[in-house]
This record gives structure tokens, C-alpha cells and sequence, in this order.
């Protein structure tokens, strides 16, 4: 079954420089004004306590001493870790610019360095907001657009399989990456909603699967990646209202986590889903509405909603039976055009980040989508 549905293997290269690994050990015996720092792995309340206890010149001086870590921290205030991960990125540059000239290294090597210098001087440019940034392997990465720390309603994007820092934006195919998706996203609200106090934030937290093998068919990259995705939820300044919007493997982890999502995360959309560790919304145990949405060409359709063993993700969240609020996807082109400027998909998932619910467009032409949510039609 695994051969036929295209569940194969594919390893994973390991990657890139130790710098956060030695920022660590750093980070573990650092002091600032006599004080010892908070452990990396501090809850998040403890963290924003010791932050708020110093001045502006104090965090800079953290930022810019330990940015592998302060820029990683959660709990530490968004501006301080936009300053500590442009540091960051700017030390990993030099080390992979260096390594792209390294003719001991093989070419093979010399070119994926040349290529990660490249993304983090993109990274780096002027005004970008890069809210997390781990070098390490295929690393990990976070990108807000808009205001964060002023923000009613921020949402969050959680993609699928073989999202790291190198695919983190792409040049070609924009939309279906996760700086790309979020940008739409985002430019989709302020269009359908330009009074509201929103941000969206490109979220690569996690180790995604590479391609559709066997971590794709199970659970346990999605169980670290809810870990970090619900420390993310809980860290977010303020408070903001959540949506978080799921696609393909990214919709694992959404289901892997929702039981221990904090109250904040109101909504939780699907798209191209190949399930979500559940056997209905009700068995997801959170408290935020569910929507799922599928265009009729996505090949997402085709891969068995079951669970067998460890192997699958449970039942189908399009499925009538599973009770996810079901969205039109008018326009999307296949497994990865969800958030394409100009679809309907986008402007369904555009709607539910801003709280505009009455005029989301659902499946079917009931409207069913919509009922049962305060101020909509079918109350």
C-alpha cells in the first residue's frame, strides 16, 4: 500500500554549522548585570518576567551576545529577537560564504553552502521581520508581516513537507512556499479588511518531512513539531486572537496539537489535508472552530485516510462524517494553490484570519459552514 501511494522513504542529509549548539553551552552559564539568564528551555512566563526586568540596552546587549539563542527564545520580546536573528544571520552568512570557497569541501557541499549564504542575506535584507532563526540541519525559521505586538488577530501558516530554510520563499512558484503564502495571506486581509490590527506569521518551527515517504506517513516529526507549535501560540505577545492555517503535513501537526492549544487560538483551518490524527473534530479536543477545504484536483485525495500501525493520519477532514466547517476552494489549482492570490480559497481563508465569518463561502449551498457562529446567518 505504502509503494503504491507514493508513502516511500527519502533520507534526510544533515546540514549546515553547531552555531546554536555553541550558543547554548554560552547561553547556560551567562550573566547580565550580575543576574544568571533564565535557561533556554524556561517556560515562557518565566522568560517574559526576566525580559521585563531589563532595559533596552540590557536586551540589546543579549541580542547581540547570544543571538542563536535570544532570537529562538520564546517568552523574549519581538523586537529583541528581530535584533538577535539578524545577528544570527548575519554570522551563519559569513560561515556559509566562507564554506562555498572551502575547496576541501565536495562541490556538492560548496553549492548548498552557496546557496544558504544566498538565503540568509535574503533573509537579512532591510525591514524583514525574522522572528526565529536555528541554522542547525535543514533549520528552522519564522517570518512575521504586520505589526505582531499591536495585533488583534494574527495568524499563523503551517506547511507541509519539505519546507526548510533553503525552501522557506522561492522565486518561482511563490505561493507555495511559506513566506510566499503568508504574504498573500496577509495582503489578503489588509485588502478585505483594512481597518483590522492583523499579522501573519510564515512559520517553519518545525523538521518537515522531506517528500512524501515514510516520516510523512507517520506521526512523529508532527509531535515535535506541536510542541513547538503550541509554545509559539502561548508566547504570542499580547492578547491577540490565533488562527492557525494548516496545509498538507502542516495540518498533522495542527491536529497533533490542538488539545493543548491555549484558549487564544480560535480557529483552525485545513487545506489539502491528509488528515489529522483524529477520527472527527470532537476527538481533536480543542475548543477552536475547525474548517477543512480540498480543490477537486488535489492528489492529497487519493492518499488512504486511515491509520493502521502508526502508519496514516486518520480520517479524511473533508469527509461530511469528520464535522470540520467545509470551505469552498473556488480556484485553487491542485495541492498547492491554496493561497494563491485572486481564489477563492485565499479570500475563505483571508475571512476566517480576520474574524469576517458571515461571508466565508462554504462547500456546499447551505451555507452550513457558517452556522452556529455568533452574528452569521443559521444561528
Amino acid at each position: 500500500m505504502l509503494a503504491t501511494t507514493g508513502w516511500t522513504a527519502v533520507h534526510r542529509p544533515e546540514a549546515g554549522t553547531p552555531l546554536r549548539a555553541a550558543a547554548l553551552t554560552a547561553w547556560a552559564s551567562a550573566r547580565i548585570n550580575g543576574r544568571p539568564v533564565p535557561p533556554a528551555d524556561a517556560p515562557v512566563r518565566t522568560v517574559a518576567r526576566f525580559f521585563a526586568g531589563l532595559d533596552g540596552a540590557q536586551r540589546a546587549r543579549l541580542a547581540d551576545g547570544y543571538p542563536f539563542v535570544v532570537g529562538n527564545l520564546e517568552g523574549t520580546p519581538v523586537s529583541t529577537r528581530y535584533r538577535a536573528n539578524l545577528h544570527g544571520l548575519e554570522q551563519a552568512g559569513l560561515i556559509e560564504d566562507a564554506r562555498s570557497r572551502d575547496v576541501a569541501l565536495t562541490p556538492a557541499d560548496r553549492s548548498m553552502a552557496s546557496r544558504r549564504a544566498h538565503r540568509f542575506a535574503s533573509l537579512a535584507e532591510p525591514g524583514r521581520q525574522i522572528l526565529a532563526f536555528d541554522p542547525t540541519g535543514g533549520g528552522l525559521v519564522a517570518e512575521v508581516f504586520g505589526d505582531l505586538e499591536r495585533a488583534h488577530r494574527v495568524s499563523v501558516i503551517v506547511p507541509g513537507v519539505d519546507t526548510d530554510l533553503i525552501t522557506f520563499e522561492r522565486t518561482q512558484r511563490r505561493f507555495t512556499a511559506p513566506v510566499g503564502m503568508a504574504r498573500s495571506l496577509y495582503e489578503a486581509q489588509r485588502a478585505a479588511s483594512p481597518d483590522a490590527r492583523t499579522a501573519v506569521i510564515a512559520w517553519a518551527g518545525y523538521t518537515a518531512p522531506t517528500g512524501v515517504g515514510m516520516d510523512a506517513a507517520t506521526g512523529r516529526m508532527a509531535v515535535e513539531g506541536a510542541a513547538r507549535l503550541r509554545s509559539l501560540a502561548v508566547s504570542l505577545p499580547g492578547d491577540s486572537r490565533v488562527a492557525l492555517f494548516c496545509h498538507s503535513y502542516g495540518s498533522v501537526v495542527c491536529g497533533v496539537a490542538a488539545h493543548e492549544l491555549p484558549d487564544r487560538v480560535t480557529d483552525l483551518a485545513v487545506a489539502g489535508s491528509p488528515g489529522m490524527r483524529a477520527e472527527s473534530a470532537d476527538d481533536l479536543g480543542t475548543s477552536a472552530r475547525v474548517w477543512a477545504m480540498r480543490d477537486e484536483g488535489d492528489w492529497i485525495e487519493d492518499v488512504p485516510h486511515l491509520e493502521v500501525g502508526g502508519l496514516g493520519h486518520g480520517a479524511d477532514p473533508v469527509s461530511p462524517e469528520f464535522g470540520a466547517r467545509l470551505l469552498s476552494s473556488a480556484g485553487a489549482k491542485s495541492h498547492t494553490g491554496y493561497f494563491a492570490p485572486g481564489t477563492g480559497a485565499l479570500d475563505n481563508l483571508a475571512k476566517i484570519g480576520t474574524g469576517a465569518f458571515g461571508s466565508v463561502v462554504c462547500a456546499d449551498a447551505e451555507d452550513t459552514c457558517r452556522r452556529g457562529i455568533s452574528g452569521t446567518a443559521g444561528n
